[in-house]
């Protein structure tokens, strides 16, 4: 499976974006601030923008599925359950692994912002495409459910993941970084050789770089492994 981007190229008012690369199996970041055009990227992707120039092509990848920034655009159910069944799958195990056991006979839009991403998210990695986009997948998550995202994520056997955020606290491991500031993706290659051209890093990972040590990965678990390697 493998998504290719040739010589991409999309305009809309003032706004224009660009990128060449690739993205193969495993889970990719793509990180950049908020504007740059991250969330335009995905929906090219999802093909629900098309380029304005170039070509976006696809090889073995028979499902996709883009999670959008705002888990509310997703709701179709008049119960939590129903919304489950909407995705195409069985509440039980959903709602457990959401946190949300109690909650299957309530309204969806009753759910608090946190409670509709953990939702969503699960939703999203469970139904398991070919090609999962994630755009800002952590936003309005607690720091503990930040973390079972990240396992989820993780847990992926197959396919591609490309997150595309801004956070700076908490991230899963990844394959490879790219950066996309004021419409331009700029691929960073694999990790760990990525991290130290990472302009976005986390502080965390800024200053472990800093005291010369060199994470495996992008998560604060890495940069601390790599503190205790320098230091022991």
């Amino acid at each position: 499976m493998r998504v290719e981007l040739e010589d991409l190229r999309f305009s809309r008012g003032p706004f224009s974006l660009r990128g060449t690369g690739a993205f193969g199996e495993g889970v990719h970041l793509v990180s950049g601030p908020v504007g740059g055009g991250k969330s335009t990227l995905a929906l090219l992707l999802a093909g629900l923008l098309s380029p304005t120039e170039g070509a976006i092509r696809r090889h073995g990848i028979a499902s996709s599925l883009l999670l959008l920034q705002f888990p509310e655009y997703h709701i179709t159910g008049s119960t939590v359950a129903g919304e489950v069944r909407s995705w195409g799958l069985e509440p039980d195990d959903v709602l457990v692994q959401a946190d949300l056991s109690r909650r299957a006979d309530d309204d969806p839009f009753r759910l608090s912002r946190g409670e509709l991403r953990r939702l969503t998210l699960t939703c999203a990695i469970l139904q398991n495409p070919d090609l999962l986009l994630l755009d800002e997948p952590f936003s309005s998550l607690d720091c503990a459910a930040k973390r079972k995202a990240c396992r989820m994520i993780e847990g992926r056997e197959e396919g591609i993941t490309i997150i595309f955020s801004h956070e700076q606290a908490v991230l899963p491991r990844v394959d490879t970084i790219s950066e996309m500031e004021a419409g331009a993706l700029t691929g960073l290659g694999g990790v760990p050789g990525a991290i130290p051209r990472w302009r976005h890093a986390p502080a965390y990972l800024r200053y472990v770089l800093e005291q010369g040590a060199r994470p495996e990965n992008i998560r604060l678990a890495d940069a601390r492994e790599a503190l205790c390697r320098t230091r022991g």
